[in-house]
């Protein structure tokens, strides 16, 4: 039996402390992309690695990867992981308290050999803070890395340009595609809301990661004077805008699962006693069900083009970004739900509003996310947090996961 206890959980929290050290700002958590306290996040990892006897290298695009190989070279591999980049001023548990647990449970076997080998990723970018886009790490296990080499952060530096600079070779990206037989890919997270709270369980399984849309909305109409412009004659930009924005919130408030957001306004000409002529805005609009999601974007679509229409305004609609629903594989979830039940747990299964690798992994190999409760709701914050009872929790239930696993192998 693979045992879990508190001295494990212990571990677990000092290692996501210590990486907390690693920042490229002082005074906070900021860890970007190839960052130069990478190198000191792969060390202190890597570290722990050799001596549970685990192999180390660092792919092309800065992927830490520790393989505990089974004596069957041809069994196949579970991978566990999350990643080790933040966002600016982050919390200490964020991607981090994920990889820090595959390399928990392979203590934990202290030595017990299992039918297939496990694969520790610490995947090197997820957040999308400097390049401007997202799961750099995941994407070259999969074979998709290669799409964004070109992309620039702020100095005007490409990702070709940062795998370089850290001394690795871009051109071994193929190197980094999953090889061999898998079993699939795990990943512990917390939850960075309030449902496990609500519910009191410590633990949670991920059914499926929402699919996403996000656009930029630009209303254009004519700033005129506030005073003398009548009512029936202006092309006031913002209030088609408004209505816009209100209608957002109506339909997700009464569409269960829906959720929609408008983060970014931008009105010019920006004075109290001039008619607004452009607006500027964004739309963040997620849910489960693709199709639910597509038609709930159409409806608003429409409507702002109605609005817009009816006030002599433009509208100008530009795609950012579209990410399809990603359910869960239905057999690791089982096992999951399986290994809580059996240990007396509480195993609510519930959506992840927010992006993870598992939604990339899930393109080549079946996926599973066990959620941690986040106790004050609060992620991408320094005040971000997790209890060690749930810790203790989400450790026993990937423990028996392991176990329950091993007996699909070969069967």
């Amino acid at each position: 039996m693979i045992t879990a206890d508190s001295k494990l959980t212990q571990t677990v929290l000092d290692a996501c402390d210590a990486l907390a050290c690693h920042s490229e700002v002082v005074g906070e958590i900021t860890r970007t992309y190839l960052c130069p306290t990478t190198q000191e996040v792969h060390t202190h990892l890597g570290g722990w690695a050799g001596r549970l006897g685990m192999t180390t290298r660092i792919d092309a695009v800065g992927n830490l990867r520790s393989r505990l190989e089974s004596k069957d070279p041809n069994a196949p591999t579970l991978y566990i992981g999350s990643h080790l980049d933040t966002v600016p001023n982050a919390g200490r548990y964020d991607g981090i308290l994920g990889v820090v647990m595959g390399y928990a449970l392979v203590e934990a076997l202290g030595g017990q050999e299992l039918p297939y080998s496990i694969e520790v990723l610490g995947f090197s970018e997820e957040e999308g803070v400097r390049f401007g886009v997202s799961f750099i790490g995941s994407r070259a296990l999969v074979g998709t890395a290669d799409e964004l080499l070109a992309a620039l952060d702020k100095e005007g530096r490409s990702v070709q340009d940062a795998i370089e600079a850290y001394g690795l070779n871009p051109q071994e990206l193929a190197l980094a595609r999953l090889t061999g037989q898998s079993l699939g890919y795990l990943e512990f997270h917390i939850e960075q809301g309030p449902v496990l709270q609500d519910l009191e369980a410590s633990v949670g399984v991920v059914s499926a990661i929402v699919g996403q849309d996000r656009l930029n909305l630009e209303f254009v109409g004519r700033a005129s004077h506030a005073g003398t412009t009548p009512m029936h004659l202006r092309r006031d930009a913002l209030a088609a805008a408004a209505r816009f924005m209100v209608a957002a919130e109506d339909l997700a408030r009464h569409t269960p699962g829906l959720v929609a957001t408008v983060g970014i306004v931008e009105v010019k000409p920006g004075a109290g006693n001039v008619i607004p002529g452009e607006v500027h805005c964004s739309l963040d609009i997620r849910h489960e069900h693709d199709e639910v999601r597509r038609r709930a974007l159409k409806e608003l679509l429409d409507g702002a083009e109605r609005e817009a229409q009816a006030r002599q305004v433009a509208l100008k609609v530009t795609p950012k970004m579209s990410e399809a629903a990603t359910p869960m594989s239905g057999q690791f979830k089982a096992l999951l739900h399986q290994a809580a039940e059996e240990l007396e747990l509480p195993h609510p299964e519930l959506v992840s509003g927010a992006g993870h690798d598992a939604q990339i992994m899930a393109q080549e190999v079946p996926a599973a996310m066990l959620f941690v409760r986040s106790p004050n709701a609060l992620s991408h914050h320094p005040d971000e947090m997790v209890n060690p009872e749930d810790v203790t929790a989400a450790l026993r239930v990937g423990a028996r996961f392991l176990e329950r696993l091993a007996g699909t192998v070969g069967a």
